[in-house]
């Protein structure tokens, strides 16, 4: 029996620049669909759509498509639009190669269902797991199998990392300001949002346990792009780290009418 999640919509911003990615999103989107009854929103943001994306993953799954020319995916602007159009109280931003187990995620989701902001359903143990295991993963189907070879992966951002997943009261993060659309294209823009919930003084949980990703290529779009991009980005991260509430609400604010 399914796992009662009405009350949570998963959203993918995505651009899959790769057969493997592609297969990524339906392994990770079957996973949830499979113990959950939820809500899964896709964004798929890229100059064509040649069908495939909607023709495989799971016919309950809400695709939409967005015709954009911009070599550079503007994930920040993508996730904001679709936030404004959730109409669930609880939002759970979810990369596509993404395998968190069930326990983790019912105990975010349950954080928030009792009182938390935000919650992140790993502690901060973010595995990228190899090829060959990627493909056991795919034939066992089976998160105890990820544990069981944890220590042969990658554990790429050290034992704090703050992106990949995270669970959030949807009002709370209306009023943190969304995501920072200052941060274009790839960039520190999961830690300056922990840091930022953090000034403002939201309650947040981190659940013990692992997140596992599924190993891909990388693109353009997972990299800095140039030396200028690098230092923009790392200049609001650092903007937000030495900001106040009252200053960031001032942010926030600004950013909302600049992205109006």
């Amino acid at each position: 029996m399914k796992i009662n999640l009405k009350d949570v919509t998963f959203l993918f911003p995505i651009r899959l620049d790769s057969v493997i990615r592609l297969e990524n999103l339906v392994i990770v989107t079957n996973f949830l669909l499979r113990h959950f009854d939820t809500n899964i929103h896709i964004l798929h943001a890229d100059g064509t759509d040649n069908g495939f994306i909607k023709k495989l993953v799971n016919r309950c799954v809400n695709y939409t498509f967005v015709e954009d020319f911009d070599k550079v995916f503007y994930r920040t602007k993508y996730l904001n639009i679709m936030t404004d159009n959730v109409n669930t109280p609880i939002v759970a931003i979810w990369d596509s190669d993404v395998i968190i187990s069930v326990k983790q995620i019912v105990q975010a989701v349950n954080d928030i269902r009792n009182g938390f902001d935000v919650s992140y359903p790993y502690d901060g143990h973010f595995y990228d797991t190899t090829s060959i295991i990627r493909e056991g993963f795919i034939k066992y189907n089976d998160v105890r199998f990820l544990e069981r070879n944890k220590m042969k992966m990658h554990l790429i951002y050290g034992d704090k990392c703050r992106g990949g997943a995270f669970i959030i009261n949807r009002e709370s993060y209306l009023n943190s300001g969304k995501e920072n659309e200052n941060f274009y294209g790839w960039g520190p823009e999961d830690f300056e949002r922990f840091s930022r919930w953090t000034n403002l003084g939201y309650k947040i949980n981190c659940v013990e346990g692992n997140l596992f990703h599924l190993t891909h290529g990388r693109s353009d779009n997972s990299k800095f792009r140039s030396t200028e991009q690098y230092v923009q980005s790392n200049k609001e991260l650092n903007r937000t780290l030495q900001s106040d509430k009252k200053e960031l609400y001032n942010n926030i604010q600004k950013n909302n009418l600049d992205n109006m």
